[in-house]
């Protein structure tokens, strides 16, 4: 696994961040508030430790010196080094396998998620647990436990093609516990999901406190994400499953969580967090660095900045667009922000729709932008679409800006906006295209807003607020950590090892790999979201 090293410098508190697909190898909201909590801490050592893709991904961002080590998990590309377990190895991983899948299909079993889960961190730490997932006797776990009686996903018919298709998504989803573990200071995990995986084995092997900020919430986009997803239900099943449970794990272990708004704080809460434990912490900004914008545009516009990405949902704002434009005929929609790898196909299939409904020539994807301030200052109203976020940047950069807002409600929009802007329901055309042309015929408003959402940023979401409140919070856990009396995991008795075990319906035996068909109900199981 790639690792970039930085300069060596002694700190009293040292902070590895856990990323997933952001900082410091893409730029992007999430990346935007890693480097300036980062940059606006030089009295305070970091390291990271990034789930990347491959593992190829160059550098995105300028690291300054006091980060030590940017270490890369990738998630794909060649496994992790490392030989399959043999002998006892082998038993003691099958049956910690075992109950990891059973705890993520038989909800009654729903308690043995955890101590299997360290159990299996510790076969990555060895380097035989990607060889076990990628081996028949991982299928063959995995066939034998949802066919048991009384399971739901046994209804499904789950055929041998499923297994080999959730067995290898669960072994790349694994794969960052193979990643050495922070050993002191504090695990700060930016996000939910995988990323948070070797803060849990830090925290487990070596006692240091986990710090979980989510800034959208991560099983709630994974629900999202999933419900398109080309997998048949069992396969679902199994997945979501386990990011279910990696989620209530984390919120359960973590010694703080942080959320950017109020919103997050429901799901941490539904999915096991201690209340006391949270903390709502917002983003903020510079207000100095996003000052007002100046002249609106001659031409009536609609700005929008971002990632092209699903989760933005650009379809529902190019159909707004084609009903703004309806009453407004010189109107523009102007698009600013890069489309991530394999984000291609969506940002033609925006393309298209927008010649579709007739308005290619109006409708431009202006790609990134040198300077993000362009893009605010490009619209006489910057719209927000998202299907999902979390106390979104390009809101409050905007609102610093002193741009109006139109944005949909999700997340922490609401909290970000108050009464400075349009809020409107997510994936409803309609009613965004009526609240932008709402203010697209009322510069006075427009104006006025824009004014009340500058101010609103400096009293209440300012970046200095945000360092502050962080580094506070660095300084508490690392004085917890301290006291944490140092437990080797391999020292602990695993809470399945004394139960008695759940019998097998058949043996667990090597099977061949090949594909098999299947034709059973597709659907899955409600999914929150």
């Amino acid at each position: 696994m790639p690792v970039h090293h930085g300069a060596q410098r002694p700190s009293a508190t040292r902070v590895t961040l856990l990323t997933e697909g952001t900082y410091p190898h893409s730029h992007g909201g999430v990346s935007v508030w890693c480097d300036q909590l980062v940059g606006g801490m030089p009295d305070i050592g970091f390291d990271v430790i990034a789930v990347t893709g491959t593992g190829r991904e160059a550098l995105a961002w300028d690291v300054p010196g006091h980060v030590s080590r940017v270490v890369s998990a990738p998630m794909w590309g060649p496994p992790p080094e490392g030989r399959p377990p043999t002998g006892p190895a082998l038993d003691r991983l099958t049956d910690a396998y075992e109950q990891f899948v059973t705890s993520l299909l038989d909800p009654c079993a729903e308690d043995l998620f955890g101590p299997a889960l360290y159990a299996m961190a510790r076969a990555a730490a060895d380097g035989a647990l990607s060889p076990f997932l990628r081996g028949d006797r991982a299928i063959s776990v995995l066939t034998a436990v949802w066919n048991r009686p009384g399971l739901a996903v046994r209804e499904a018919r789950p055929t041998l093609h499923d297994a080999l298709t959730a067995t290898t998504l669960l072994e790349h989803a694994l794969r960052p516990l193979a990643t050495p573990p922070p050993e002191e200071g504090v695990a700060h995990a930016v996000s939910g999901g995988v990323a948070v995986l070797p803060g849990l084995a830090a925290l487990e092997r070596h006692g240091v406190p986990l710090l979980l900020t989510e800034h959208g919430v991560y099983l709630r986009e994974r629900y999202l994400g999933y419900r398109t997803a080309p997998y048949r239900w069992p396969v679902k099943a199994v997945v979501l499953g386990f990011f279910r449970l990696l989620a209530e794990e984390t919120y359960r272990r973590a010694a703080l969580i942080t959320p950017g708004n109020r919103y997050n704080r429901l799901w941490e809460e539904q999915g096991g967090a201690d209340p006391e434990s949270i903390r709502t912490v917002y983003n903020g900004v510079d207000p100095a660095a996003f000052p007002p914008a100046g002249p609106e545009p001659d031409e009536p516009t609609l700005s929008w900045a971002g990632r092209v990405d699903p989760i933005k949902d650009l379809e529902t704002l190019i159909r707004a667009f084609s009903l703004v434009r309806a009453q407004v005929p010189a109107a523009r929609l102007r698009l600013f922000g890069g489309t991530p790898r394999g984000g291609e196909a969506y940002r033609e299939r925006c393309e298209a729709l927008a010649a579709e409904l007739g308005h290619a020539d109006a409708v431009t994807f202006e790609g990134r932008v040198d300077d993000i301030k362009d893009a605010y200052a490009a619209g006489n109203v910057v719209m927000l679409s998202s299907i999902s976020e979390g106390f979104p940047f390009t809101l409050i950069e905007a609102m610093s800006c002193g741009r109006a807002t139109v944005s949909t409600d999700v997340g922490g929009v609401r909290e970000a906006v108050g009464d400075t802007g349009l809020v409107v329901p997510p994936r409803d055309p309609a009613a965004m295209a009526a609240a932008a042309l709402e203010l697209l015929g009322a510069p006075g408003r427009r104006r006025s807003m824009g004014e009340a959402a500058r101010l609103r940023v400096i009293e209440q979401f300012t970046l200095r607020q945000t360092v502050d409140t962080f580094r506070a919070i660095y300084l508490e856990l690392s004085e917890l950590g301290a006291m944490a009396p140092r437990v080797p995991s391999w020292a602990r008795v695993p809470a399945w090892a004394k139960r008695a075990p759940v019998p097998r319906t058949a043996p667990v035996a090597p099977v061949a790999l090949a594909s098999a068909g299947g034709t059973a109900d597709e659907r899955p199981r409600s999914l929150a979201g």
